[in-house]
């Protein structure tokens, strides 16, 4: 399970720990902009670990329905319309438009294959109905958290939004300061 460590040096310790909203009213526009970047960088990895729990929860609901329903077709063989069916259906939660890469790819897959051991899920005919069952249990209590997590960081990431908009609505931050600062002028 993922865990927020107070103190911690990881990004989801800062974006979700005590103090990365206090003070958002003093901090200058480039610190929030900053924060907020770095709160839509730790959302898009917790949006693509979640995917990755998603698709394993998938594979092996299909395994279990593949076994209950007497089915021939093996898992690999219907792999690509598993994944499809999920990814064409109706969205669920509160997705938002990634522009981000995950930076943490490798990572977070490993962390999803270490969920249920050694097992993997390279052959989920191999399993038994029990290891099954549990193995699902593991990715759906994973992803509860995990989504849990992403919408706590989609709270800051609104929190911090919400300021920046209130200064440009205030005149306190205009377009044409946005501007200088992308291309690298200083107002004199």
């Amino acid at each position: 399970m993922i865990e927020v460590r107070p103190g911690g040096r990881r990004r989801i310790d800062r974006v979700l720990g005590p103090g990365y909203l206090t003070g958002l009213g003093d901090l200058p526009l480039p610190v929030l902009r900053e924060r907020r970047d770095e709160a839509a960088q730790e959302e898009t990895d917790l949006s693509y670990l979640r995917r990755l729990l998603h698709a394993r929860i998938d594979i092996v609901r299909a395994e279990q329905e593949r076994r209950s329903s007497g089915g021939e077709a093996s898992i690999v063989d219907r792999l690509a319309s598993i994944l499809a069916d999920n990814a064409l259906g109706p969205a669920a939660g509160s997705g938002r438009h990634q522009q981000l890469e995950p930076s943490r790819a490798g990572e977070h897959r490993r962390h999803a294959e270490a969920l249920i051991g050694d097992t993997g899920l390279t052959d989920v005919g191999s399993l038994t109905d029990d290891k099954l069952a549990a193995a699902l249990d593991t990715y759906a209590a994973e992803e509860a958290s995990v989504s849990s997590f992403r919408r706590q960081v989609q709270g800051v990431m609104d929190t911090l939004n919400a300021e920046i908009a209130a200064r440009y609505s205030s005149g306190a931050a205009t377009v044409d300061q946005l501007l200088d600062s992308e291309l690298g002028r200083v107002e004199e």
